[in-house]
């Protein structure tokens, strides 16, 4: 099995090395069938290892030492179980629509680049190489079994969503948010990397079972230099880490940016890859987290914040696509809080429930773009569902399981996770439950919003293409010159096929609730500490599918979630004129939504102005005044001045130097006598 172990990586990896240094070779069919194959084959063995894990076969071991220094091993390996085989799943069948649905999104990719750009040179068989690496990295941070390995896989996908979101490089939006996504997540990183650091030099080990062998122990230090428990440090580094990756407040602010990138990967980093690998690693971590209740007590009020207050930007947007960025933030909030709950189990399965209907949503919203002439702007459209009924069909079930309605699939996941923050035992509990109900009204909001702005209603696009004063932020996309009315047209099989596929688990993943969350399907691959009772007590209360949905109809949560629906049905169907009214008089919080809270204007006031002045402090006062003023110049003119003053005893004239000479003698004799 250690080979199939090895094939699912490196599958898509040979993928993207073909297509992206044999690109010109291939051609554009070659590129994509290449990468697909790689990925379609990932899958169908992450299928037999899933079927294999279930029949109880797991492993842990190592494929290769890479160095050994000090006792401290750094390996390449493998650590396959309930929980890993969960993650290659969703990862592989997201991942393999994705690329499937690429073909039709970016057939005309040429079009997004000047006729004289040499970057636009084969990118269509570049964006596959990308999104195929971008899955290798994320399996091998899956699969693996040691912080090495973990990190790698960490930064890996880091780095390609660097590039993948400044793909249209000619764009100086694109460059600005990957620059963005990128020193975001160095400041996470910095945390994750501390963390890794402790585990080292405390326990000596960064292979997985070794570590959590350890956890009791770990609990009993103290960090040497600050004094704090360092089981506490270490958790919080690792969290911080986390934050980063997975957008938590207040390192949320890269992703929505982000939408600069080609909507394919929009998908595939909100949904199924980049943002989960901070829940998949914390929850990976739990043998660690258990034993510190104030790492937790963190983890649950920043996904608390960032549940609700994401979720309230989600409903001034108007770009399509940032709509259903900002749900992805909450939508990761709601994971956090149940990682914060101790509910680890809950989180994965929101994680999977959330991978399918975000990227039905993601997927929808780029066949809409398309349809639309790659106009974003959901105020330029209206009565889409007569003219798309595949695409309006697919998002409204994404919509309906991102509200949490039953029966489908975020139901299931988002009631298991404000249950478990209601039983959470963890201080602060109360405040994320709070949150948590507040944001599913407005999640019921927004994404009813999104459906009915886009697919009913007046056709606002036939009124042409004017700004209407708005200043929204626009997919690279749409510079392509598009003005006057449009006729909108279903897209194409190739986009709309996965956008079905992703459909179904969007309806019935939520259904394997019984099994995932309460039949000990996660075995040993979760701890949870025997304090923590809040999951027990969920097993006691649930009895089956149905009985949770009969409950579910009669508890706060569904009541808020179709209230939120009936608000944006009442707003946007039966009285379209009243959210500008409601905009006015409420200017001032408005604004602050549509401001996204300041943070953009501070980080760029105070991190990249910061920077700018002191880098021109560094430049004056270092470089001019310091370097070239004292070291520089002030060393020629010191050795001036030396010389300058040597000159005057040096001058050939020989009763200067017999007055020298002289005037030397005495000063010995004066010393001499003085010590006699």
């Amino acid at each position: 099995m250690k080979t199939l172990y090895l094939l699912v990586p490196l599958a898509p990896l040979l993928g993207a090395v073909l297509a992206g240094f044999f690109g010109s070779i291939l051609g554009r069919a070659g590129a994509h069938i290449v990468t697909i194959a790689g990925v379609a084959l990932s899958f169908v063995l992450s299928v037999i290892i899933f079927q294999d894990v279930q029949a109880g076969h797991t492993f842990n071991g190592a494929v290769y030492t890479w160095m050994e220094s000090g006792g401290l091993k750094l390996e390449i390996g493998f650590l396959i179980d309930q929980l890993t085989v969960l993650m290659m799943l969703v990862v592989t069948f997201v991942s393999l629509m994705v690329h499937i649905y690429t073909i039709g999104y970016m057939a005309h990719d040429e079009d997004n680049w000047p006729a004289d750009s040499k970057a636009g040179t084969h990118s269509y068989q570049r964006f596959f190489s990308y999104i195929s690496l971008f899955t290798f990295s994320m399996l091998m941070l899956v699969m693996s079994n040691n912080f090495v390995q973990l990190f790698f896989g960490w930064e890996a996908v880091g780095l390609v969503s660097y590039l993948l979101i400044g793909f249209w490089s000619v764009r100086e939006t694109a460059i600005y948010a990957n620059l963005k996504a990128f020193l975001v997540n160095r400041v996470g990183d910095f945390g994750f990397l501390l963390g890794i650091g402790l585990i080292a030099a405390y326990a000596g080990s960064l292979d997985y079972a070794t570590v959590f062998g350890k956890a009791k122990e770990l609990a009993t230090m103290t960090e040497a230099i600050t004094g704090w428990p360092l089981i506490t440090a270490v958790c919080i580094c690792l969290f911080i880490g986390a934050m980063g990756k997975s957008a938590q407040f207040p390192l949320h602010v890269w992703l929505p940016d982000s939408m600069e990138g080609p909507t394919p990967i929009s998908a595939l980093i909100h949904a199924a890859t980049m943002v989960t690998a901070g829940i998949f690693m914390v929850s990976r971590m739990s043998p660690l987290f258990e034993l510190s209740d104030t790492a937790l007590s963190f983890v649950i009020v920043i996904g608390g914040i960032t549940t609700l207050f994401m979720a309230l930007i989600a409903i001034v947007q108007t770009d399509i696509k940032r709509v259903v960025a900002y749900s992805t933030l909450s939508q990761l909030g709601y994971m956090t809080m149940a990682l914060g709950a101790s509910a680890y189990s809950v989180a994965i399965f929101h994680l999977m429930t959330h991978a399918f209907f975000k990227a039905v949503l993601f997927l929808g919203a780029g066949s809409v773009i398309i349809a639309m002439h790659h106009e974003q702007d959901m105020r330029k459209m209206g009565g889409l569902r007569k003219y798309m009924p595949i695409t309006y069909a697919t998002m409204l079930i994404g919509a309906i399981a991102n509200a949490g309605l039953p029966p489908f699939a975020g139901f299931f996941s988002k009631d298991s996770i404000i249950e478990a923050v209601h039983f959470a035992q963890v201080p602060m509990a109360g405040f994320a439950y709070v949150c948590a109900l507040a944001a599913v009204f407005v999640g019921g909001l927004y994404s009813f919003r999104l459906i009915f702005f886009t697919f009913h209603g007046e056709e606002r696009f036939r009124h042409g293409h004017d700004d209407h004063g708005h200043g929204a932020h626009h997919d690279a996309h749409d510079d392509h010159g598009h003005h006057g009315p449009v006729e909108p047209h279903e897209s194409p099989k190739v986009v709309t096929l996965p956008l079905v596929l992703l459909a179904i688990p969007a309806i019935g993943s939520g259904w394997l609730i019984g099994t995932i969350l309460y039949g000990n399907w996660f075995g040993d691959a979760i701890v949870i500490a025997a304090t923590h009772k809040g999951m027990a007590a969920m097993a006691a209360q649930f009895h089956g599918i149905f009985g949770m949905m009969l409950h579910g109809v009669m508890t706060l949560p569904f009541w808020l979630a179709l209230a939120g629906a009936a608000t944006a049905w009442y707003l946007y169907i039966l009285r379209p004129d009243l959210p500008a009214v409601i905009k006015q008089k409420l200017a001032f919080p408005a604004m602050i939504l549509e401001e996204k809270y300041g943070f953009d204007r501070f980080n760029d006031w105070f991190f990249a102005g910061g920077a700018r002045l002191l880098g021109r402090g560094l430049w004056k006062g270092g470089d001019q005044v310091l370097i070239d003023g004292v070291m520089v110049n002030g060393s020629a003119g010191a050795v001036g001045w030396i010389s300058g003053l040597v000159r005057l005893f040096q001058t050939g004239r020989i009763y200067q130097y017999a007055f020298g000479m002289i005037f030397g003698v005495f000063a010995l004799l004066t010393l001499w006598i003085s010590r006699a």
